[in-house]
């Protein structure tokens, strides 16, 4: 058998319906033979590799594509290459290397088991002497080895994925920030629902009031959907904290955060949508700035009856990131009394109305959660979307911002305002039928008057995977 051979032992079937391959190293052509012989009277089916020396055994395990398909190396301990343990160290560095670590297993001439102990004190996981293994003990070996390589390769896969989730609730921190606000009668309402069910997205927020009383809040969206663009999410978000606490001018933020953006997307094509809005310190009015973005919903009046507008997308400027002309320019709004704003992402506005709503005839359905017709009517006439269903094709609508709007206004007018971020994720998720395909995030900032007893509303709605990916 010649350096590289690949044979079946153990079993008469082809080659490709193996449970493992081992790279048996040795240079002595009738130890190889015997040991081919003991496998194929083993009670284990493995195709067998071949390699003459260590070098040999190195460049198998470390060229791409050659650890992955060992699951065991069997090690002859007198090689012409090696002198004593020197293979079990170098083969043990190069299996280290590799995504799927193979188990070792070493084979000694000599009697007394002194070198083969050694040889697992320096990282092999078992030896045999030769002369004395027979097939069964030679088949016992390698399924023990290899059921300790399956394992520490469990273990590694939980160490890994235990990493990732510290990762990924760090991240989601800094997408869900602690709002900066001292006024009592602030109410600063926030949720994120990453899209797909998944843990990462790029939508942003964030909200921080100024020594003067300014309150300055922010919704973006990063185009594209990953860890790459929740990371620039991310970047941004503390970029734009760090521009407002400085005291940057509002009418500046967005070009320096563009340069950001710039500087620090994976690509040229990444863009970002964004709305801003500054509460003036009176409470009085409100700048409002878009990049590219929707405009939020205004909510005012009394407790027990509030009033929702969707404000028009006037002055609305081009998003950050894309090169062409223009800049931002704010538009103002009016207050008289308490007030808030909704700021939201395109995640929420491009769920589809599912749950028999196929066609915008269908506005008469009762299972779509309390909309009513009129609701459902302007739903069916946003976005809409063809859909392969049956032998037809039938239209399956998106709730767009029209939707949106009379969602939330039903919603205030059965519950009012505390607690709606939460439940205008919920019932939007229950429309779609289940995790939304774009990840969406919600921000509602408010003030509630100098005249009446009631204090500001502070809550945050992470939706993470074990609690919402129930349908």
């Amino acid at each position: 058998m010649s350096s590289g051979d690949v044979l079946r032992a153990g079993s008469d079937g082809p080659a490709e319906d193996a449970t493992a391959t081992v790279l048996l190293v040795e240079d002595d052509d009738g130890d190889a033979l015997l040991v081919t012989e003991l496998l194929e009277d083993a009670e284990v089916t493995v195709v067998l590799r071949r390699a003459r020396s260590v070098a040999e055994a190195v460049d198998a395990l470390s060229r791409p594509g050659g650890a992955p398909g060992v699951d065991c190396v069997l090690l002859d301990l007198g090689l012409p290459d090696a002198v004593g343990l020197a293979a079990v160290t170098r083969l043990r560095e190069v299996a280290e290397r590799v995504h799927d670590v193979p188990a070792l297993v070493v084979l000694t001439g000599l009697t007394g088991g002194d070198q083969g102990l050694q040889a697992v004190a320096a990282g092999a996981d078992d030896y045999l002497v030769k002369g004395e293994t027979d097939s069964g003990l030679l088949g016992r070996s390698l399924r023990y080895a290899l059921q300790r390589r399956r394992s520490a390769a469990q273990q590694r896969a939980l160490y890994r994925s235990a990493v990732r989730a510290e990762e990924t609730a760090r991240l989601e921190r800094a997408l869900l920030p602690n709002p900066l606000v001292d006024d009592e009668r602030v109410s600063v309402m926030v949720g994120y629902l990453p899209g797909g069910g998944g843990l990462l997205g790029g939508d942003f927020f964030d909200t921080v009031e100024r020594p003067d009383g300014t309150v300055l809040s922010v919704v973006g969206d990063v185009a594209g959907h990953g860890p790459d663009e929740a990371a620039l999410g991310a970047t941004l978000r503390t970029a734009w904290r760090t521009l407002v606490l400085t005291g940057t001018p509002p009418e500046r933020i967005l070009e320096h955060l563009e340069r950001v953006l710039l500087t620090e997307r994976a690509r040229p094509e990444v863009f970002v949508t964004l709305c801003q809005v500054v509460v003036a310190p009176d409470r009085r009015g409100v700048d409002l700035y878009l990049a590219g973005h929707l405009p939020p919903l205004l909510i005012t009046g009394p407790v027990g009856d509030l009033r929702c507008e969707a404000l028009p997308p006037t002055g609305r400027g081009r998003a950050l990131g894309v090169p062409v002309e223009g800049g931002w320019e704010p538009r103002r709004v009016e207050l008289g009394g308490p007030f808030a704003l909704m700021l939201y992402t395109d995640g929420l506005v491009e769920a589809e109305v599912r749950g028999g709503a196929a066609v915008p005839g269908a506005a008469d359905d009762p299972g779509l959660d309390g909309l009513g017709r009129d609701a459902l009517g302007l739903v069916a006439l946003q976005g809409e979307r063809p859909a392969r269903v049956g032998p037809l094709r039938h239209r399956v609508p998106r709730l767009g911002q029209s939707g949106l709007h009379d969602l939330v206004r039903e919603d205030l007018a059965r519950d009012g305002i505390v607690g709606v971020v939460e439940r205008v994720l919920r019932r939007v998720r229950k429309l779609h039928g289940g995790p939304l395909t774009d990840d969406a995030a919600l921000l509602v900032v408010g003030w509630t008057g100098h005249d009446t007893p009631y204090l500001g509303e502070r809550s945050s709605t992470l939706a993470d995977s074990a609690e919402w990916a129930r349908p």
